[in-house]
């Protein structure tokens, strides 16, 4: 039995590729039992690089530790054991195309009459219903319907030779954790009321939900020169006299942050100077002033040297590493912020941490990644079938499994 504080909830877990399998990993690293219920066809995230001969390390990262079914619903008796499964679970996360889990009569409204304090989540790209409900979605398409890509894009402005797309799949992951906060607020409502309930998640919802400058981009007022005064897109790059490359998460233009940069140069005659006046001169002037705070940062013989400064100033920097040199970092190691995992052929992958620490209680390794199917015969044991019954099933290839499993 897991310590965490999810120990002895049982999640079903219907999903593939990443948002549902996302939201049923936090799920599970929170210390419930996740069942993935995956088709004879895999999921298609078995077959990403890279993989050495092993599981691929894009579906360990989403699914280790999951127990694992491979059920064809084609068969009557493949949509028994889901239904079984279904009556024992508290929760059920599909990310299907709108309706497919209907076609199998294991909708919302057809497994509540057997389970009513089931909570099933849907993630899908547009909702359960509405005009878009039948389209496809995949991050890049619904980083493209929501305005995500344009933003990205204009943001990149004279530097981008062609058009590209961000390289994280944001809608997925995003959507994943909302559809976990709103499976944990359900789970709450039940504590109270005893009832589950159906919670439909949109990738494009989230998109607005998770973009905090939509209260900008749909506003009529006219900003001029004056930008927000924190962001991604407003935070310089410089160079340290040691050889890092430093971004500071606030603007050299805002009138809300300039006064912070000339207050942390003690250099208080900028604010007369006529070229950085205003926030238009500071932005027709912007390489000068930049030029400014670049050569104060190279008088600086370390960093903690500068970061005792900027932070006086209430201005906080980071140096720009790569992901390897991150997760080799002093920080890195003393939170556990990777956690390395068996790859079922002999080598380790190496995937996130958990980004929470509880002082109630204990979160465990995540496990290994199961093969297809692997966990055939004990979760149908645990359902009540005998080994006859369990053969019987493999043989008519009701239960599939990968070749791997022995």
């Amino acid at each position: 039995m897991s310590k965490g504080p999810l120990s002895g909830i049982k999640v079903i877990d219907f999903s593939r590729v990443l948002a549902g399998p996302h939201c049923a990993k936090t799920l599970h690293d929170l210390g419930a039992d996740v069942i993935k219920v995956e088709p004879p066809r895999p999921d298609i995230s078995r077959s990403a690089l890279p993989q050495y001969n092993s599981i691929s390390y894009y579906y360990i990262q989403q699914n280790a530790g999951k127990r694992n079914v491979s059920l064809d619903l084609n068969y009557p008796e493949a949509r028994e054991i889901a239904k079984k499964l279904i009556s024992e679970a508290d929760i059920l996360v599909e990310n299907f195309r709108a309706g497919t889990l209907a076609f199998f009569g294991l909708d919302y409204e057809s497994v509540r009459e057997i389970n009513p304090g089931l909570i099933y989540v849907s993630i899908s790209g547009y909702g359960q219903g509405g005009p878009l409900s039948h389209r496809a979605a995949y991050a890049p398409t619904v980083h493209a319907e929501s305005g995500f890509t344009s933003t990205f894009l204009s943001h990149l402005g004279d530097d981008l030779a062609q058009d590209r797309h961000d390289p994280y799949s944001h809608a997925d992951i995003y959507t994943g954790l909302e559809a976990t906060i709103g499976v944990l607020a359900a789970l709450h409502r039940r504590g109270v009321t005893g009832e589950g309930q159906h919670i439909d998640v949109a990738m494009a919802a989230t998109m607005l939900t998770i973009n905090e400058r939509v209260h900008v981009d749909l506003s009529d007022a006219d900003l001029g020169a004056e930008p927000p005064a924190l962001g991604p897109s407003f935070s310089p790059f410089f160079r340290t006299s040691t050889g890092e490359k430093i971004t500071i998460a606030t603007s050299v233009v805002a009138s809300l942050s300039f006064p912070l940069y000339i207050g942390a140069m003690r250099r208080a005659d900028l604010a007369r100077d006529p070229r950085f006046q205003t926030p238009e001169l500071r932005k027709k002037n912007l390489a000068e002033f930049h030029q400014i705070v670049q050569d104060w940062i190279l008088t600086f013989d370390s960093l903690a040297a500068l970061d005792a400064q900027l932070d006086e100033a209430k201005l906080a920097f980071g140096v720009v590493r790569d992901i390897k040199d991150f997760a080799e970092s002093e920080w890195a190691r003393w939170w556990g912020a990777t956690e390395a995992i068996d790859d079922r052929a002999g080598g380790t992958a190496r995937v996130p941490g958990k980004p929470w620490r509880f002082s109630a209680n204990e979160l465990e390794h995540p496990g290994i990644p199961a093969f297809r199917g692997e966990h055939n015969g004990e979760v149908l044991r645990e359902l009540g079938y005998n080994s006859e019954q369990i053969a019987e099933l493999t043989s008519r290839n009701v239960m599939t499994k990968d070749p791997a499993v022995q």
